[in-house]
């Protein structure tokens, strides 16, 4: 087989290679991914809220300033976290929309699911959503979550609206309104005590039941 490398002139091309092993150069955005990656553990860890960059990079046993070649700033990074959520989430809530035959209060229900699993398997996301590593950060991160709830809710409220006219309800959209506010609040409710209990109790618990209870 011929060698794609082009040789010096004068140079052996049979001559042995060295032994000695190179350092394996990242692909272009796998160190992006690494960073986002380290970023979530840390948060899994018990008070955790805050991360430093210096200790983000002690971790990853890089320099500060080899994260900022990959993000202009830590809100960037957590802007990534908040990416994957979102594009994550609304990825499956989608699918759960376009089935067919599901009744209003039984998608409603399977956002609900998703949302909890989503939280239990992702530790340090839930820190995220629920805001309490956005505390020291960029105000514009807290909104972008807020945002992302208010689209859960405008999501639960469009799908509850028709189950209340199935039902008889003489103000479907009022009636749609006030529950799906209800099923938001209980969501974030079980993220929060997840999270602030050291991700000790799990937001599952008990889930089924409360959720034919309230849906």
């Amino acid at each position: 087989m011929q060698n794609e490398e082009t040789a010096a002139p004068g140079v052996d091309t049979q001559a042995e290679t060295p032994s000695t092993p190179t350092r394996k150069r990242p692909k272009p955005g796998e160190r992006r991914v690494q960073i986002l990656q380290a970023l979530a553990a840390m948060l899994e860890q018990p008070g955790a809220e805050r991360v430093t960059t210096a200790a983000l990079a002690a971790r990853l046993e890089v320099s500060e300033a080899a994260l900022y070649r990959h993000f202009a700033s830590k809100a960037q990074m957590f802007e990534g976290l908040i990416d994957f959520i979102e594009q994550s989430v609304f990825t499956l809530v989608n699918q759960i929309l376009e089935r067919e035959g599901a009744t209003g209060a039984q998608q409603a229900a399977k956002i609900l699911t998703l949302l909890v699993q989503f939280a239990e398997r992702n530790p340090g996301m839930t820190r995220v959503m629920v805001g309490d590593a956005l505390v020291y950060e960029n105000e514009r991160l807290q909104q972008r979550m807020n945002q992302f709830f208010d689209k859960i809710e405008a999501t639960l409220r469009q799908v509850l609206r028709g189950a209340a006219a199935a039902d008889g309800s003489a103000t479907p959209s009022v009636d749609a309104q006030v529950r799906a506010a209800v099923l938001t609040a209980f969501v974030v409710g079980q993220l929060q005590r997840f999270a602030r209990s050291g991700f000790r109790r799990a937001p599952s618990e008990h889930l089924e039941a409360t959720i034919a209870l309230i849906v």
